[in-house]
C-alpha cells in the first residue's frame, strides 16, 4: 500500500511538468493556456508557437509517461511482495492525472494524449504502435487531431481483450485481461478531457490543422 501511494505521488509529480508551458514561455514570452484552444498541449502549441515547440512538446510529454512506467517496473523488480501489474497501472494513470491537472500549474493542463502514448508503448509496446498508427492515420486523412485521439483511447481497451502478449509486466498464469480496467480509465481520462472537442465532432464544427504549418 505504501509502496503504490509512493509511486502514485511521484508518477503525479512528473505528470505534472508541463512542458508547453515551460516552453511557451521560455520561447514565445507567454503562457500558451493563454492562447488558441486554451489547452497546454502539443496541438496547441503548434497553433500557438510553431513546430519546433510543438514537437519538443511532444516528444518531452511521451518521454513523462515512458520514465513513469519504468521508475514503477524498477520498483516492481528490486521490492518484495509487490503487485508488479497494479503498481505500473498506479504509475499511468497517476502520470496522466498529473498532466491534466499538474500540481505546479495551478491545476490546468493538457489532454493527456502524447502522455497516454508513453504508457502505451511502455505497457505493451505491440498495443501502443496498433494505436498510434490508427490514430495517425486518421488524423492524416480527417486533418483532427481530436478524433484520431479519441478513436485510439476507445482502441486501447478494445485490444486488450484480444491482445495477451508483448506486455512488459505480466505474472505468468494471467492474461492482458488484466489490463482491462486500467485501460478503460485512461480511455474515460482522454475522453473526459476531449469533451468539448467530442461535441464540435458531433456538430461538424471541430477546428482542423494545417499540415504545411
Amino acid at each position: 500500500m505504501i509502496v503504490n501511494s509512493i509511486m502514485a505521488i511521484i508518477a503525479y509529480c512528473i505528470g505534472s511538468i508541463n512542458f508547453s508551458i515551460i516552453l511557451s514561455k521560455k520561447m514565445a514570452g507567454f503562457d500558451v493556456r493563454e492562447k488558441g484552444s486554451g489547452n497546454a498541449g502539443t496541438t496547441n502549441m503548434l497553433r500557438a508557437v510553431g513546430k519546433k515547440a510543438a514537437i519538443i512538446t511532444l516528444v518531452c510529454d511521451i518521454l513523462k509517461g515512458i520514465v513513469a512506467i519504468t521508475i514503477s517496473i524498477i520498483l516492481g523488480n528490486i521490492l518484495e511482495n509487490v503487485n508488479k501489474e497494479l503498481l505500473l497501472q498506479i504509475a499511468g494513470i497517476a502520470v496522466v492525472v498529473g498532466h491534466t491537472f499538474p500540481i505546479f500549474f495551478g491545476f490546468k493542463g493538457g489532454k493527456g494524449v502524447a502522455t497516454s502514448l508513453g504508457i502505451l508503448l511502455m505497457t505493451n509496446w505491440q498495443i501502443g504502435l496498433i494505436c498510434f498508427v490508427f490514430a495517425l492515420v486518421l488524423m492524416l486523412l480527417t486533418r483532427m487531431v481530436s478524433l484520431g485521439s479519441c478513436v485510439a483511447a476507445i482502441l486501447f481497451p478494445v485490444l486488450t481483450l484480444f491482445i495477451h502478449e508483448h506486455y512488459t509486466v505480466l505474472t505468468e498464469g494471467k492474461t492482458g485481461s488484466h489490463y482491462l480496467i486500467y485501460s478503460i480509465i485512461l480511455a474515460v481520462i482522454v475522453l473526459y478531457n476531449h469533451r468539448s472537442n467530442i461535441k464540435r465532432l458531433l456538430n461538424g464544427t471541430e477546428n482542423k490543422i494545417s499540415l504545411r504549418k
